[in-house]
């Protein structure tokens, strides 16, 4: 008997993807992002760091819309929000080289080398 859970994911090539986003709302998103410490740069990569799943969904339709990959998300920390509850830190690392867009220097304007939920020391 074949479970009903299956965990094989089906190839799909890169004409089939759909865009879920228009690059100047997915630019604008990273935008805020950058400014509000959740995003910064780091080389060729773009870090994110959030404890919403959902962010991290919508940080992967923005940087495929603007014609990146996300290469990695991992759990970093369990970090304490209030006295009684622990939330889990998700780290994505994206690569964004397309020669259109213009974050890189959007980030070295308003952004941060360190995200804020960086320790301070």
């Amino acid at each position: 008997m074949k479970s009903q859970l299956s965990h094989e994911i089906p190839a799909v090539s890169l004409s089939q993807v759909e865009v879920k986003m228009l690059p100047p709302e997915a630019q604008k998103k990273m935008q805020c992002w950058i400014r509000s410490r959740h995003l910064i740069c780091t080389g060729n990569f773009f870090i994110f760091e959030t404890v919403d799943n959902s962010a991290l969904e919508r940080f992967s339709d923005c940087v495929i819309s603007l014609g990146g990959t996300v290469i990695a998300v991992e759990p970093v920390d369990k970090i304490w929000m209030g006295e009684h509850r622990q939330v889990v830190l998700y780290r994505s690392k994206a690569s964004l080289h397309t020669p259109c867009h213009n974050l890189k220097q959007y980030w070295l304007k308003y952004g941060s080398f360190r995200t804020r939920f960086d320790v301070q020391a």
